[in-house]
């Protein structure tokens, strides 16, 4: 076993022993659980203890709620009705502190799920401009809205508020970013929020919760602890949460909507499964699409809802790119993530190999073969990408997504059959296609447009860059996710109206020259 670089080294247990709510860091005395790295830290391997989180449960979960509502106030509270200039000055303050926590966020990143040292670094740095990014457009919104419009005899102006109390759940994969991205934009349109950890990816929070507590008012922000069932659960069936934001699998947030007790008032904004094809075409550039489709399907092992899931190559080139795909395969470095050049890493889910091993397994039994030699070689916290090929409909690989790494490869001679295939599937998010002539690929982008919400054309499916919508049809996404969709999705249009007369318009005058209101206001944020 290769010596963890020092500075990678897990010393002492970090022991999250406290958790936020109302603006104090509450001690937590109850039930803990233990947080376990799948990466050994011993020649002879063993699980590495990282720590402990706290057990919550019902009680915990009325408190939080119980806080968020009442620094919400039914919109009467502190931070609904704060200035956008304020509310900005308090997300500047949160970001400039959490810049400080990067060495530890990114080295519990590695440890806790796996991820390796570019891509944690990655994290945290898109992070950190997507708070930025943020905030800026959240300044342009305002600038378009500090303004009074006439229409038919009516001056109005209009503006974007919050709707209430904001359920956040993140997910394990992005469990910073994916997070924060929900978390960001709820916050700073001036909605109070309950944030719930994922079930990896929760003590590299632990060094931001003093940032939380230090940059917004008391109960703005409150962060809970807990499986999902025992927290979760609760707040939804409270009837107090406006918004669900969730970063998941459909069952769960199907099931957490179907506790509220007025689902009509409840606003979804859900990021959920995908199984996003590639289609490789006839004259598509190998070379290119056999790197893009590498990327696509292992980035992270697979681990992503953007992740190319399934294959789709043209009969005629079908030999030549399957020999040289799975030659790329078993040519990726496979190591801990602080190791120079890995590519592949341990996985975070201790059973993650085994359901791996299981979808081989019935592959096989229906007639896939295994195309690469190390395909499917496993350990105790990890399994080789296999690649699957030819791939029928009886095979759970073509249904289920997979979130790990195994890569199933299709065939096809008639475009019509991804086509259809895409058609039939529960979701709807991405789709990668390869090829060059635009006779074929102009009808073919104007249907896939329609299919999926986006057609990534010779590169691989992805959720960046941040400004562009990131969505989902059917089973895949509720809401759209951008810097700029997230402000919109998070918030409500409200406007003050009144007939232009001389005795309204004497009234708003006055309203705008006193300041007396932080929404009827033409101040100019720079």
């Amino acid at each position: 076993m290769k010596t963890i670089p020092l500075a990678f080294q897990i010393d002492t247990l970090l022991h999250q022993d406290a958790y936020l709510v109302d603006g104090v860091l509450k001690k937590w005395t109850g039930a803990t659980t233990p947080v376990y790295s799948t990466i050994s830290s011993t020649s002879d391997y063993a699980p590495t203890l990282l720590g402990t989180i706290p057990s919550m449960g019902e009680e915990s979960a009325f408190e939080v709620v119980s806080a968020a509502e009442k620094a919400y106030d039914n919109g009467q509270g502190l931070w609904p009705t704060m200035k956008v200039v304020d509310r900005i000055k308090c997300m500047e303050t949160f970001v400039t502190q959490m810049k400080a926590t990067r060495t530890e966020v990114v080295k519990y990143l590695m440890w806790e799920i796996g991820k390796s040292l570019p891509d944690s670094e990655k994290e945290f740095d898109r992070t950190v401009d997507y708070i930025y990014d943020t905030i800026e457009d959240y300044k342009q919104l305002d600038r378009n809205s500090a303004r009074f419009t006439k229409s038919q005899g009516v001056n109005a102006m209009v503006r974007r508020g919050p709707l209430g109390v904001v359920l956040c759940l993140g997910p394990y994969n992005y469990p910073l970013n994916e997070t924060f991205a929900l978390l960001i934009p709820a916050i700073i349109m001036g909605n109070t929020v309950i944030f719930k950890p994922a079930k990896h990816g929760v003590l590299l929070l632990s060094p931001l919760m003093e940032a939380f507590q230090n940059s917004f008012p008391k109960g703005v922000i409150n962060i809970i602890y807990g499986r999902g069932r025992e927290v979760a659960s609760p707040i939804m069936k409270s009837g107090k949460v406006a918004v669900l934001a969730l970063i998941g699998n459909s069952t769960s947030a199907i099931a957490l909507q179907d506790q509220h007790p007025n689902k009509n008032r409840l606003r979804l904004i859900l990021g959920l499964e995908a199984k996003n094809p590639a289609i490789v075409l006839a004259d598509a550039d190998l070379d290119l699409a056999i790197q893009e489709c590498i990327t696509g399907t292992l980035s992270f092992n697979g681990q992503r809802c953007t992740a190319l899931k399934i294959i789709y190559v043209h009969e005629s080139i079908a030999t030549e790119f399957n020999r040289r795909f799975a030659e790329k395969v078993d040519a990726l470095p496979f190591g801990n993530p602080w190791e120079e050049g890995v590519l592949l890493t341990p996985l975070p889910e201790q059973d993650k190999p085994n359901y791996i091993k299981a979808l081989l397994d019935d592959a096989q039994l229906h007639g896939a073969a295994i195309l690469n030699t190390k395909g499917g070689q496993i350990s105790e916290n990890y399994i080789f990408p296999a690649v699957l090929f030819p791939v029928n409909k009886e095979m759970r690989v073509y249904h289920e997504e997979q979130f790990g790494p195994v890569i199933p490869i299709v065939s096809f001679k008639n475009i019509q059959e991804p086509l259809d295939d895409m058609a039939e599937s529960n979701y709807g998010q991405q789709v990668s296609l390869f090829g060059q002539d635009i006779r074929t690929i102009a009808p073919l982008i104007d249907t896939l447009v329609n299919l999926v919400c986006r057609v990534n054309l010779n590169s691989s499916c992805q959720r960046g860059p941040d400004i562009y919508p990131f969505t989902g049809r059917k089973d895949s996404a509720v809401g759209t996710l951008s810097i700029h969709d997230a402000l919109r999705s998070f918030s409500i249009r409200t406007f003050v109206a009144s007939k232009d007369n001389a005795y309204n318009n004497e009234i708003l005058q006055a309203l705008l020259n006193s300041k007396e209101s932080n929404f009827i206001t033409t101040d100019y944020i720079l």
